[in-house]
């Protein structure tokens, strides 16, 4: 580990306070009847979003106001300092409406553009997954991805089919032919679940840094591999197209020489 890779011990604790607070934001409004509004591409937004975004960020402008924050509910500022945090108070917004546990909080903590710490945070089953430092932990204990190389052992999770456009959707079916089997609408769950060994290969479409910036150090750090669907590394941007996690390099290769050859 080089000094680079490591995260200062008062912005770790900044991270965990932060879904500490977000987490007290959110779970008042679990399986309640709340109202629902839309956003500009129609996705659903709660007060339950807003209250645990505003209070993170509340929190990095009283600790560090010289820091950068790119948050889903409320936008950007200072994206050119040094320390830029990424916030997503609810990844999953549909499922925490539904009444389902697969959703949490995810905060990612970047250091001249490069993602030094990662977090999600389950706030009703109080599991948080973290990636910092080449260590990756669940409730501090230290996790790895699965072991599993060949396709027709593996598991294979997606968000929702309806994230991919036709060219995605044929690419995506010809993977799950392969697996043993494939399942639907986990949300960032399901990137915590690979880190911890549980499923084998993660694949989503369409998807912005708020989605997946926060899940890269913990998958990286767990032993997996993060690319694009044609194996390129991602680099920080706002959107990305598509995302390719897997358990491992072994996994990686043959899940992407099904993927090209669609």
């Amino acid at each position: 580990m080089t000094e680079a890779d490591a995260c200062p011990p008062a912005l770790l604790a900044l991270a965990h306070a932060m879904a500490d607070a977000a987490a007290e934001a959110i779970r008042p409004w679990f399986r309640k009847r709340i109202p629902i509004d839309a956003k500009a591409d129609a996705s659903p937004v709660t007060v339950a979003d807003r209250d645990a975004e505003t209070v993170m960020r509340r929190m990095i402008e009283c600790a560090f106001p010289e820091h950068g924050i790119r948050g889903e509910e409320f936008g950007a500022c200072r994206t050119d300092a040094e320390w830029v945090w990424v916030l997503d108070p609810i990844d999953g917004t549909k499922s925490f409406l539904s009444g389902s546990l697969a959703f949490g909080t995810q905060i990612a903590l970047l250091h001249h553009g490069r993602p030094v710490l990662g977090l999600i945070n389950q706030p009703v089953t109080d599991e948080r997954w973290l990636g910092r430092d080449s260590i990756a932990t669940l409730n501090e204990e230290p996790i790895r991805t699965s072991e599993r190389t060949r396709l027709d052992e593996t598991i294979l999770y997606t968000s929702a089919l309806e994230q991919f456009d036709d060219a995605h959707r044929s690419r995506f079916a010809s993977l799950a032919a392969n697996v043993r089997f494939t399942r639907f609408s986990h949300d960032c769950y399901a990137a915590g679940l690979l880190a911890l060994g549980s499923i084998d290969l993660l694949l989503e479409s369409n998807v912005f840094d708020y989605d997946i910036l926060p899940q890269l150090p913990i998958i990286e750090a767990a032993g997996g591999i993060v690319t694009d669907w044609d194996g390129r590394r991602l680099v920080d941007a706002s959107r990305y197209h598509a995302v390719l996690m897997a358990a491992n390099e072994e996994l990686h290769r043959a899940a992407l020489e099904v993927l090209r050859r669609d």
